[in-house]
């Protein structure tokens, strides 16, 4: 347990507002309910000054929406007071199962959709909050974080717009690379890890679960990495040796010592000393 009585004795930037959208409204619910019952178990001395008196609402969720006009267009609506506050936007900009309609059809919302909506909301709180703070799960754009042949650089952009936009700090999980917040360097950006989390969720789904060599593998490879290095020598032996091995799941010992021998055409599968692997179709093309 992370040590919280510097915290408990400070008095807060300013009153706590969450402004949850669609995209993140489960969530934004759950967050609000544990900060509600975070702060009832940590009362004190210091909360019970009357200067605490607007820090302790009953919630901490703004009501917000993003309404559509016929067009297709929208705008940001805050419908209640957030002057003076610390103001937190959550969004899950990989949520489709948003739908809008659009000249009588039916739109799932993109990322870029849900991008746009955040904006609309801190244009509707700027110059009223005292502080605009962005919770994004997902790292808007973050595949696209750097430039390798004439590409855009999505990611630095919309960071460097959210900081022109007044946003103080940005919160995210596992950023596919954490360096793109070399683009706003003056502000914040905090990049949380979840490895604890899933694998906390992963016991409490699978109880019967058994952690240990004989019963468990766990194959995590750089994807993106072996894409590259497939694709650029796709031609060389080693790299078919290669990619049956990585995309059938074998261990990194088990591919040093891979031979052609051990690689069955007629049958469509790699026979090893313990047990044999089929190879799919896609992959007896190569």
């Amino acid at each position: 347990m992370s040590n919280i009585e510097l915290m408990e004795q400070l008095l807060p930037y300013a009153p706590l507002k969450i402004a949850a959208m669609d995209s993140c409204i489960e969530l934004g619910r759950k967050v609000d309910d544990y900060i509600i019952s975070f702060r009832k178990d940590n009362e004190n001395e210091i909360t019970d000054s009357p200067l605490y008196s607007n820090y302790r609402p009953n919630s901490y969720l703004v009501d917000c929406n993003c309404p559509r006009f016929g067009s297709g267009e929208a705008k940001g609506i805050l419908k209640e007071s957030i002057r003076g506050t610390d103001l937190f936007i959550m969004t899950d900009v990989c949520n489709y199962s948003l739908t809008y309609t659009v000249n009588g059809h039916v739109n799932h919302m993109s990322p870029d959709d849900h991008y746009q909506d955040l904006k609309r909301i801190i244009s509707a709180a700027t110059g009223k909050a005292k502080r605009i703070n962005v919770i994004m799960p997902f790292l808007y754009e973050s595949r696209q974080h750097k430039r390798s042949k004439r590409e855009s650089l999505d990611c630095a952009l919309a960071l460097e717009e959210l900081h022109d936009m007044g946003v103080a700090n940005i919160m995210t999980f596992d950023a596919h690379d954490p360096r793109v917040q070399n683009a706003i360097p003056l502000s914040g950006f905090d990049n949380f890890q979840p490895p604890y989390q899933f694998m906390k969720a992963l016991f409490r789904a699978v109880p019967d679960l058994k952690v240990d060599k004989e019963h468990l593998m766990i194959i995590s490879p750089d994807e993106g990495a072996m894409n590259r290095i497939l694709s650029q020598n796709f031609s060389v032996a080693t790299t078919t040796i290669l990619r049956l091995a990585w995309q059938a799941g074998l261990l990194r010992d088990e591919i040093q010592r891979l031979t052609w021998e051990q690689v069955d055409f007629l049958d469509s599968k790699l026979v090893l000393p313990d047990r044999s692997i089929p190879i799919p179709e896609d992959l007896a093309r190569w």
